[in-house]
């Protein structure tokens, strides 16, 4: 049995599925994205966990014997804590946990307005390496629709401020946020602000909602005045298309094999640029020709 107790549900990438999952936050301070439902409950209200409580978390850690290699600070928005209380968590994982190599989190933007390239630095030399970094869009009036509280200049300044400081960043694209009419602009956009910025991976996911989508698309009449409508796989491919066609990175790992994905892509950017692009270009105009996941197959 894990030896911790969760508020539920938690949420981690893909890749932390090897990770310790230390929650030193409970939901999202922010919480107000249309089309994000991981901390809609009551019981995910937003709160710091004490550093009591998380010390004594990671000392019943250490005392189980449990393979500890890295570390996840969850939930959504751990990097909303002042940056002496992430300092403190970072000492007492050295402390206790010193095999850890190491320790990620996710990260909006605005976590790192009051956070310094210098601290930052401090904090990677204490085992903080990796933040995911979900941009969601680099075009602004798709940000402002889906409610992000972000812009295509706060997700720079964020980014530019993690690659100073020496650390890595894994950003997210969400493919189809916004919807056929806004399609180009945000795949052109989103593009630009990659290019800008050259994070260490990106990935990107199709846009779904499990428990309906009458809440974003309130959002998008309010702010676009229009209804809204998913993309269709056709219409995704293109928006990938786009997208793909418009990135100019020097050596970022792309990703874009989460389980929402009707075509599964994996490579470089940007060694692999034409592969990938072919591949797209491939479902495109001969669908029949390359596997793509079904329906049920697909989820979020």
């Amino acid at each position: 049995m894990y030896p911790l107790n969760y508020i539920e549900p938690v949420f981690r990438p893909p890749s932390e599925w090897k990770s310790l999952i230390l929650q030193v936050t409970n939901g999202c301070s922010w919480n107000k994205c249309t089309f994000c439902e991981m901390y809609m409950t009551e019981e995910k209200k937003f709160k710091p966990k004490k550093i009591d409580v998380i010390e004594q978390e990671i000392i019943t850690i250490a005392q189980s014997g449990l393979p500890t290699g890295r570390v996840f600070l969850a939930d959504g928005d751990a990097m909303m804590l002042p940056f002496k209380r992430l300092q403190e968590i970072l000492k007492l994982i050295k402390l206790h946990l010193p095999q850890v190599t190491r320790v990620s989190s996710y990260c909006l933007p605005r976590n790192l307005t009051n956070k310094t390239p210098e601290q930052l630095a401090e904090l990677r030399a204490l085992g903080l390496t990796l933040l995911y970094v979900g941009c969601e869009s680099g075009d602004d009036d798709v940000l402002k629709i889906v409610n992000k509280g972000e812009s295509y200049q706060s997700s720079v300044i964020a980014l530019n401020k993690i690659k100073q400081a020496g650390m890595k960043s894994s950003v997210m694209i969400l493919n189809g946020l916004g919807g056929p009419e806004l399609s180009k602009q945000h795949a052109l956009n989103s593009a630009r602000l990659m290019n800008e910025t050259q994070p260490d991976y990106l990935s990107t996911l199709v846009v779904s909602f499990p428990l309906g989508e009458e809440r974003f698309a309130q959002g998008f009449i309010t702010h676009h005045h229009r209804p809204y409508r998913q993309l269709n796989q056709q219409e995704l491919f293109q928006e990938m298309e786009t997208l793909l066609s418009m990135l100019e990175l020097e050596k970022t790992i792309f990703r874009s094999d989460h389980a929402s994905n009707y075509l599964v892509l994996k490579g470089t950017l940007g060694k692999d640029k034409h592969a990938l692009l072919h591949k797209v270009q491939q479902a495109l105009t001969q669908p029949d020709s390359i596997t793509l996941r079904q329906e049920w197959q697909r989820g979020l």
